[in-house]
Parts: structure tokens; C-alpha cells; sequence
């Protein structure tokens, strides 16, 4: 079985990245991932269409897709969508929905579900999760929504590797999500006031603006590191903690590191450059 993420190739510019336990479970089910890649630049994260047109939809049996995208905060467009539920189509496959981070959108965006598209009602399967718009992180509470011929199956998957959260915690989140006024639009203003802050520092580096979610990249391939040794750098000459990006997909996931601000205030933020400059020169 292969399950499509979002690489039947890699060219220089394109990327291709995942959170990184995604993959090795994908591995532990029996499937084979399979990448389609994103082109960086600094406007964003786009998708690679000409790679999607070129895929084989015969092995693929279920996409597992993530808009905006953790860890990168790509953020599918309309028309990106379409071309994503085109090729699903044709796969006659599983759209697996990771909406953990589908209100958390900057610049005016709008939310855009692929079972809104024509004739995938039926085929999309939407994962929901409390920790990230709701900032619930380690309260593991998660739903899933879908045609119920298959969520019977994922129900009786869920016994055995899923632990059940407590019960303070479940009414926690029934309450968040009942409430038209549950703050994730104010949330989602301050963290863009937060990214807004690490772009205008970091001009003068190479990093890609996300569009929606809580973490940007830094590539650190042009001043001569892996994503290891500039992690490492930068935690220890600038008391700056990046996850470096090694293994979370392609082979050219290894240029970046990744920046979460979910957590800073905009004045911590403040004069980060200078630190990301002493640490990696």
C-alpha cells in the first residue's frame, strides 16, 4: 500500500517535508510513503504541480494531506486544492484531512475543506485536534470525522493505540468548541503579529514566510551548515532553540531549521538576528 504525502522526485529547488513521526508510522501500518514536493521562495510555499502531474496514481490507496502544513505552514489556494482532489480522484483513494491547524491562517485567509469539493464527501476523513487551535498541547484529545463505514474500522483501530483522555479534559474541549467566542481568532492575531516580527528580523536571511500555522524555516545551507550542526550552533551561541529539519522528508529537508514562535512574545522576538548572526558565522 502506499499512502501519498505531501517524492517521486526531488529537483534542487523543491522541498519536500512532514512531521516527522507521520512517516515512520505510515512505515509501521505497512504503507509506503510517497512525496510530493513543495517549491520555496519568498513569497511562501507552493506547491509542485509539475511532480504531481507526473505521479503514478495506481499504487497510492490513501493521501494524507495537511493545509496549513506542520512543520512548514504551507497553505494550500484554491486552486492547489483542486489539483489535490483531481489527482485523489483519479488515485480513487482516501483523502486524509490533518485539520489540527486549518483556522490558523494568516493574511485573511479562509478556511478551505476538501470534502467542500464536488463528489468527496465520501472520501475524505478529517483528523481534528484540540492541541493546536485550541492551545491544548499535551491534553491529547483529537476527533475524527468521516463516512461511517470507515470510522467503524477507525473506531475499533483507536482501542488499542490510542490511550483515552481523561474525562475533565474531554468536557475541556467540548466547551472550547461549543463556544462562538473560544479565542482562536485572537490567538491567530497575535501569533501573525509573532511571525510578522521574525520576518522583518530576519530579512536578510533566507527564510520562507508561512502562511498559516506557528513554526517558519530558516535555510542554513548558504552560510555552509547541515540543519544539525546549525541547530546546535544556535542554541549554543545564541540561546535560540531550532529543530533542525534532517529526516522530516526529503533530502533537502537537511538545508533548513525550523523557528516556532507558537510560544514567544513579540519583545523575546526582538533582536533575534543579531543572535542568528553571531551563531552561525
Amino acid at each position: 500500500m502506499a499512502l501519498w504525502l505531501l517524492c517521486t522526485r526531488c529537483q534542487r529547488r523543491a522541498f519536500c517535508s512532514i512531521y516527522v513521526v507521520l512517516i515512520n508510522r505510515v512505515r509501521l501500518a505497512g504503507g509506503v510513503p510517497r512525496f510530493v514536493p513543495l517549491i520555496p521562495s519568498g513569497q511562501g510555499w507552493r506547491l509542485d504541480s509539475e511532480a504531481l502531474a507526473e505521479m503514478d496514481t495506481q499504487p497510492v490507496k490513501a493521501a494524507l494531506l495537511m493545509s496549513p502544513s506542520m512543520p512548514t505552514g504551507a497553505v494550500f489556494t484554491r486552486e492547489e486544492w483542486q489539483a489535490l482532489i483531481d489527482f485523489c480522484q483519479r488515485a480513487d483513494c482516501w483523502l486524509i484531512d490533518d485539520s489540527a491547524m486549518e483556522r490558523i491562517l494568516y493574511d485573511h485567509r479562509s478556511v478551505i475543506h476538501p470534502a467542500s469539493f464536488s463528489g468527496m464527501r465520501e472520501k475524505v476523513i478529517t483528523v481534528g485536534s484540540a492541541s493546536k487551535e485550541y492551545r491544548m498541547i499535551g491534553w491529547r484529545v483529537g476527533w475524527v470525522v468521516g463516512p461511517a463505514a470507515i470510522l467503524a474500522d477507525v473506531a475499533r483501530v483507536s482501542i488499542t493505540n490510542v490511550a483515552c483522555p481523561p474525562g475533565i479534559a474531554m468536557g475541556a474541549v467540548a466547551t472550547a468548541i461549543n463556544d462562538p467566542n473560544d479565542g482562536i481568532q485572537a490567538c491567530v492575531e497575535e501569533w501573525q503579529r509573532r511571525r510578522d516580527v521574525l520576518l522583518e528580523e530576519l530579512r536578510e536571511f533566507t527564510i520562507i514566510p508561512p502562511h498559516g500555522g506557528w513554526s517558519l524555516f530558516l535555510e542554513v545551507s548558504h552560510v555552509g551548515f547541515d540543519s544539525a550542526t546549525a541547530s546546535r550552533r544556535l542554541l549554543e551561541r545564541g540561546k535560540i532553540a531550532a529543530t533542525p529539519m534532517v529526516n522530516w522528508g526529503s533530502a533537502n529537508s537537511n538545508k533548513y531549521v525550523r523557528l516556532v514562535f507558537a510560544n514567544e512574545p513579540v519583545h523575546r522576538l526582538r533582536g533575534i538576528a543579531k543572535r542568528v548572526q553571531q551563531a552561525l558565522t
